[in-house]
Parts: C-alpha cells; structure tokens; sequence
C-alpha cells in the first residue's frame, strides 16, 4: 500500500513537471514570425544588395530586433533579414497589403481560395484607385508542436507576443516610409491578432484592416479604421455567430460522405470541422461592395 502510494506521488509529480514545462515552453518560446511574398511557394524575402539600404534604416532594424529578441542572435538576425527585405520591396509602393491566416497560422495565402481571390480584389481596386501595392503573407507559427502550443495560448490570450511583433514590422515599415499606407488582414482566427496588431497601433493613420469571420469568442476592440464582416451576405456565418449545433450537424454529415443542400456554404475551420456560411470570395456581393466602398472611402483617388 505504502509502495503503492509512493508510485502514485512520484507519478503526480512527473505530471505537474511535465505540465510545467510545457506550460513554460508555451510562454517563453515566441516564433518569429515570417514575411513571404504571396505566391512564392513560402519562401522569405531576402535583401540581395543591404547597400540599398540606408545605414539609419539598418540601426533603426537592429536596435528593434534587439528590443524584441535581446541576446537570441539568431532570431535577431532573422527578424533584421525579414525587416529590411521588406522595405526593399515597399519603398516604391503606395500599399503593403498583409494576410493572416485562419487555423494554426502556418498556411499561406494560395491555401485560402476565398482570401486569395479578395487579395485579388483589392489589388485591382487599389490599382483602380491608382496604388501600386505590395501583398505579403504572414506566416506567424511553425508547423510543429511547439507551435502549435505557442498559438494555443496566443490565441486565448489575443495575441500579446505575436501582434507585437507584426505591430513593429508595420511600424517599422510606415516609419521610415512615411507616404506608406499598410492593410492588416486576417481571415476567422487571423482576425485576432489583426485586431490586437490594429489596438497596438491605433494612434498610427497610416494602417488599416480588413477582416472576416472573426470566432464568436472574440470581440472587435480596435473598430476605427477597421472593416470586420461577419457574413458573407448569403448564408449566415456559423462559426461568428457561435452556432456550434449547425457546425456539428455539417461536421458530422460531411464524416459520412453527405453532400451540404445546394446553396450551402462549405466553410472548415482547422480543416476537419464544417461551418456554414464561414467562407468568404471577392464574387459574393455583399463582400465585393463592403470592401470596395471600405477602400474608396478611406482611400479614395490617389492625389496627382
């Protein structure tokens, strides 16, 4: 009995160990999130030539790095890579559209065909408008377990690491291209850490955002400057609206091969679970015209 016990005590305290650790895993390990032009396959950007770089703008990545990552070298250089290949790219461009996307956070735009044809959408308006633009996918986890801790407890926190660290690339960015305007987007879960990263950088008019389908647990706090839609203006958007019966209900018929009714949006979430109305394309009406009219209103015709 006495062995017994021993056994389980020892147990107990392997697990509050383990539970510890990983809890300190979680909260310390902060990845560095990865700037890609869309449509590069996810490859980073990279500065070929710094010499096109102003010395000040190189200090100015540096100090910033530092102030986020402090003796972590590597992440410091990374972080320096990916600021300063962003500004080679920006420096002649009138908009810098950035996508988070929804899930864990790894994928990229060209795995959303929704967000993929509205990034396409507001290249053509802002070209309409008379904006040279620059599109960029945000990758902000590490598709291993690690990460997929890491933006466990982000996303039920609201992102206080990672829209800090998307906040000082944005800020970085309008910074020392002052005439720069930058678009924050983020599809359902990536709609947290674009409204933290808008809250960050609320006294900052040169950014905006662009969100749709935000989880029903999350409430908008950074509202100016900011296009939320919760409906794609066809079929009601389960997953915001917090309807978990009709999630379950097309989750299970989807495991047993049935097809939704026609007209029935095939919305996922984290890709095995079915959420109608949770899906959003540039065609969709309702979408078109809120974004649209977002853009010529707070845009307009470029001066000249």
């Amino acid at each position: 009995m006495v062995i017994n016990i021993r056994r389980l005590g020892i147990l107990v305290a392997l697990s509050i160990v383990l539970l510890l650790g990983v809890g300190l895993l979680a909260l310390s390990y902060s990845d560095v999130g990865v700037t890609v032009g869309v449509g590069t396959g996810g490859l980073p950007l990279s500065v070929p030539d710094l010499s096109a770089v102003p010395e000040s703008v190189a200090a100015d990545a540096t100090k910033l790095a530092q102030e986020l990552f402090g003796d972590y070298q590597e992440k410091c250089n990374d972080f320096v890579s990916q600021l300063l290949a962003a500004y080679v790219e920006a420096q002649d461009k009138d908009v810098v559209v950035v996508f988070n996307s929804g899930g864990w956070g790894w994928s990229f735009l060209e795995n959303s065909p929704g967000w993929r044809s509205i990034f396409t959408g507001i290249e053509s308006e802002l070209e309409n408008l008379g904006y040279s633009s620059l599109m960029l996918d945000y990758r902000r986890t590490g598709e291993t377990l690690r990460g997929v801790i890491d933006e466990f407890v982000e996303v039920i926190t609201a992102y206080p690491s990672k829209a800090e660290n998307l906040a000082c690339r944005v800020e970085f960015l309008t910074t020392h291209i002052p005439d720069l305007k930058v678009i924050v987007t983020g599809e359902s879960n990536g709609t947290v850490i674009s409204d933290s990263t808008m809250s960050i950088l609320r006294d900052n008019p040169q950014v905006y955002s662009i969100q749709t389908g935000p989880p029903f647990w999350h409430q908008n706090v950074m509202l100016e400057r900011t296009l939320v839609l919760d409906s794609n203006g066809m079929t009601r958007d389960s997953f915001s609206q917090g309807d978990i019966p009709a999630i379950l209900w097309a989750s299970l018929k989807a495991l047993v091969g049935l097809s939704p009714p026609e007209g029935e949006d095939p919305g996922r979430i984290l890709y095995f679970f079915r959420a109608p109305g949770h899906d959003y394309r540039w065609q969709y009406p309702s979408v078109y015209s809120q974004i649209t009219n977002f853009l010529e209103h707070n845009f307009g015709f470029k001066q000249g």
